[in-house]
């Protein structure tokens, strides 16, 4: 095998708690993460020697500060693998967007790589890999559901999710994540999503369950500091929205819709309404 073709799905935050700040300046979460049918494509292809990333967007980096590259990096050294790699990715997932757009770039990196130099490392061993690189990126090489806790590295594989669609819509601000995780007031904040239950009816296979559970503590920082994520969550549920969520630290909104044609006509009216939001209809992703 010479080269890899595979897809970077982005993921949705289905409920967010912040538990306590640690001492070492970083937040114990526990989150239900789920992957979405938005992705990015990576084609990987063996070279002589040396790491080469194309990246058909200029919003994302095409050197070494990107995640893949990195990634690329990180398993070069850590298999002692002597070949090169060439790296071509078309950008899908919104950059900034808290879609952990760069965290599955770079598991992508890790997955393919470990095929196409046939390196033999179990899943586990590229999780404890990818944490270098970000806590979302254990999760990433999982995919599909799972209960996350930690500071996200410590991983749960749910039941797939009921099927759903979804609705993502990325305003064009940005957030730092950073900021948000800083400014948040835990003392302050009044009641917490209830992730044990959400992680309940995900067992259950109830949809319903899960909705009524939808909640994400950081809306409490971003919204106040960008009141479009509320207009546009307001939107989607005048809209045919079951329920509508800011994913992780914002921007990017996202709706849970029963009927494909309702969330694609309400994809058309945002766009027309705010036509600078970047907008897509896709599904919840099963664990491949």
């Amino acid at each position: 095998m010479e080269s890899i073709e595979l897809a970077a799905y982005a993921k949705i935050n289905l409920g967010l708690d912040v538990v306590r700040r640690l001492e070492n300046g970083y937040h114990e979460v526990k989150m239900v993460m789920q992957t979405i049918g938005l992705h990015d494509t990576l084609r990987l292809e063996k070279t002589k020697e040396g790491i080469a990333l194309f990246v058909d967007s200029s919003e994302a980096p095409a050197d070494e500060n990107n995640l893949a590259y990195k990634a690329a990096h990180l398993l070069k050294e850590h298999c002692g693998v002597a070949e090169g790699i060439s790296i071509h990715l078309q950008k899908r997932i919104p950059v900034a967007a808290g879609m952990a757009g760069g965290s599955t770039d770079a598991a992508a990196v890790l997955k393919g790589m470990n095929r196409l130099f046939s390196l033999g490392l179990s899943e586990e061993e590229l999780c404890g890999i990818g944490v270098r690189l970000g806590a979302d990126v254990p999760y990433c090489i999982m995919g599909g559901t799972a209960l996350a806790e930690g500071i996200g590295e410590k991983l749960t594989v749910l039941p797939d999710a009921p099927d759903s669609v979804v609705l993502v819509a990325k305003p064009p601000v940005s957030v730092s994540t950073k900021y948000v995780y800083e400014t948040l007031r835990l003392s302050e904040i009044e009641k917490h999503p209830d992730i044990d239950g959400m992680v309940r009816a995900v067992r259950e296979g109830s949809l319903a369950g899960i909705v009524s559970r939808m909640e994400n503590v950081l809306e409490s920082v971003t919204e106040k500091e960008h009141s479009v994520i509320t207009g546009i969550k307001h939107f989607m549920e005048e809209n045919g929205a079951k329920k509508a969520l800011m994913s992780g630290s914002g921007p990017t909104v996202f709706g849970i819709y029963e009927d494909r044609a309702d969330a694609e006509k309400a994809a058309e009216k945002l766009l027309v309404r705010k036509p600078c939001v970047q907008a897509a209809v896709t599904a919840f992703q099963r664990k491949e």
